[in-house]
Formats: structure tokens, C-alpha cells, sequence
């Protein structure tokens, strides 16, 4: 099974910009769909982004459109999440996943401060 970790959260202020990576291992990286979800305390988990196997197509959920980029290196089997404008409610555990959802890395914590 495919193996993946996250890194790249910190503590910031409402404003301020973060990039996110998921390095991925033991699968195919480029014949999948890859994504990014969060988890803020005592929440269900939450769809942000996700993206196609070349990078060609993306998609957002509304509430971070226009403030966040999905990308991805294929050659470094490595998925991004470039979150600008970063705003409290920002604030959770972030994770990446391949389109099968089977597999998570252990998240890493963006947490943004008014």
C-alpha cells in the first residue's frame, strides 16, 4: 500500500501564506488522482482540493476558491497545497490522499490566529 506524509503546517496569523507537501511512496504516484482534505477538533473530515494524474484539472470547495493551489511533481511524486490569504477558520489537520481514499499520511497542523 501506498504510503504518505504530509509537512509544511505552522501556527500564522489571518493573512499570511502557507505551503503544504505530501510526499507519497510504495505506489504509482502519477496514475492517480491525488487530493487534500482537513480536520479541525471534534469534526468530520473535510474535502479542500484535488487534482488530475498530469495536474490538467483541479477542483476546489468553495469556501477556499481563488485563496488555494493544488499542484503537483510527479517526478518527485510530491503533491502541494500553496493556501494563501489564510483566515481562522483555516484552522485544522491537514491530509492527502490518493482518489481511492484507502490511504492517509499522519496530517500536519495549520493553525491560523486572528
Amino acid at each position: 500500500q501506498v504510503q504518505l506524509g504530509e509537512s509544511g503546517g505552522g501556527l500564522v496569523q489571518a493573512g499570511d501564506s502557507l505551503r503544504l507537501s505530501c510526499g507519497a511512496s510504495g505506489g504509482d504516484f502519477s496514475m492517480y488522482y491525488m487530493g487534500w482534505f482537513r480536520q479541525a477538533p471534534g469534526k468530520e473530515r473535510e474535502f479542500v482540493a484535488v487534482i488530475s494524474r498530469s495536474g490538467g484539472h483541479t477542483y476546489y470547495t468553495d469556501s477556499v476558491k481563488g485563496r488555494f493551489t493544488i499542484s503537483r511533481d510527479n517526478a518527485k511524486n510530491t503533491l502541494y497545497l500553496q493556501m494563501n490569504t489564510l483566515k481562522p477558520e483555516d484552522t485544522a489537520l491537514y491530509y492527502c490522499a490518493r482518489s481511492t481514499l484507502a490511504n492517509w499520511g499522519q496530517g500536519t497542523q495549520v493553525t491560523v490566529s486572528s
